[in-house]
């Protein structure tokens, strides 16, 4: 047993290192994780850019879907967490403290005592293995982990994060019933996925918008059950709002998920394809700029407009189990996998930035 741990390490903007770390000692309340997979999202390119930063700062080991295999586990911390060394599990990234009136009331999303979250607390901060994209993971006593089946595929085990965030914006927060029709702005893997959670939900019509460059993810919408796709730009781009109006014959859409990274029109197109008293769901990162926000239509549509933060413990155990039912071939929405001395290029596949990649959803695999 090797007594060092490899891991990427984020240096600063577009900056990653291979470093090796010391494989921490574990006691009765805490344990090791050898990281199988963890996957790629958008914030992850962000904040490789640049364009993000994390509470820690630089250097960090990002990756904040890990999941994989209890190597070391204390006595105390098996009872607490309901796990054996074997058992595959996925974690989330934050950490909470368990104790302060938010945690106690379920809302554990906002403990401000939080000081720890995977793939975003510095290497500073003892023992440093805190982001996925590292051969091992440290365990500590307020983690968060969900078991999952051992028999899945690495790659689609590791989806649980995107597919956790389409269950909860699509149907959580967006309260899609039998029958809805249900707008996606955005053509990502979250966005996939939130066609999925929708589909699955019971959803009557949905419709799915993206870039020109997106036309492989936008098949994929359509194959995982997307009823129309808009094309937003490129020679044949189409008007959101004028085509939604034609599929829906005026009556508009009942929920509709705002997902686009950076870009502010979409977070008017959301309000303008919504039904009165229809549901917004914002989650489409935007760097901290400010976006212009039409209020009046929030006013006078009489919308519910709801902004979505991560992934919660209920999303993450429905879309495990979603998983773990096969209901959906979610292997086609792996495309690349990489080992950890190409987490740069990971990142950069995912980013869109290697010509001839069409990426969908990708991961990094630190012991393969």
């Amino acid at each position: 047993m090797s007594e060092k741990v490899r891991a990427a390490v984020q240096t600063g903007p577009r900056q990653i290192e291979i470093r090796e770390f010391d494989r921490p000692k574990i006691g009765a309340d805490d344990g090791l994780l050898r990281v199988e997979a963890n996957g790629i999202c958008g914030s992850d390119v962000e904040m490789y850019k640049g364009h993000m930063t994390m509470r820690g700062g630089f250097p960090v080991i990002p990756g904040h879907e890990p999941m994989g295999i209890v190597e070391e586990v204390g006595d105390e911390a098996a009872k607490r967490w309901g796990v054996q060394p074997g058992d595959r599990v996925a974690l989330e990234v934050i950490v909470p403290c368990r104790a302060c009136g938010d945690c106690l009331t379920g809302r554990y999303q906002g403990c401000k005592n939080r000081t720890i979250g995977h793939g975003v607390t510095g290497v500073d901060v003892a023992p440093s293995l805190w982001g996925g994209m590292a051969e091992h993971l440290y365990l500590t006593p307020n983690a968060i982990l969900h078991k999952i089946d051992n028999t899945l595929p690495a790659e689609v085990a590791a989806m649980f994060n995107p597919l956790g965030a389409g269950v909860r914006w699509a149907a959580k927060l967006g309260g899609i019933q039998l029958g809805d029709t249900v707008v996606v702005l955005g053509a990502g893997q979250r966005g996939i996925a939130s066609v999925i959670a929708a589909r699955a939900a019971g959803a009557g019509t949905i419709i799915v918008t993206g870039l020109e460059s997106d036309a492989h993810k936008l098949a994929l919408a359509a194959e995982f059950g997307a009823d129309h796709t808009i094309t937003v730009d490129g020679d044949d781009a189409e008007d959101t709002v004028r085509r939604v109006t034609e599929i829906t014959g005026g009556a508009m859409a009942d929920v509709v998920l705002e997902l686009t990274p950076m870009a502010a029109q979409p977070v008017t197109d959301a309000l303008l394809v919504a039904r009165h008293g229809g549901r917004v769901v914002l989650a489409g990162l935007k760097g901290n700029r400010e976006v212009p926000l039409r209020t009046d239509l929030i006013i006078n549509r009489a919308l519910q407009v709801f902004g979505a933060f991560g992934v919660d413990a209920e999303s993450n155990a429905a879309a495990i189990r979603l998983i773990e039912s096969r209901r959906f071939p979610l292997e086609k929405l792996h495309t690349h996998t990489f080992g950890l001395d190409d987490t740069a290029l990971a990142v950069e596949t995912l980013a869109g930035e290697v010509p001839g990649e069409s990426p969908v959803h990708v991961s990094v695999h630190p012991n393969d």
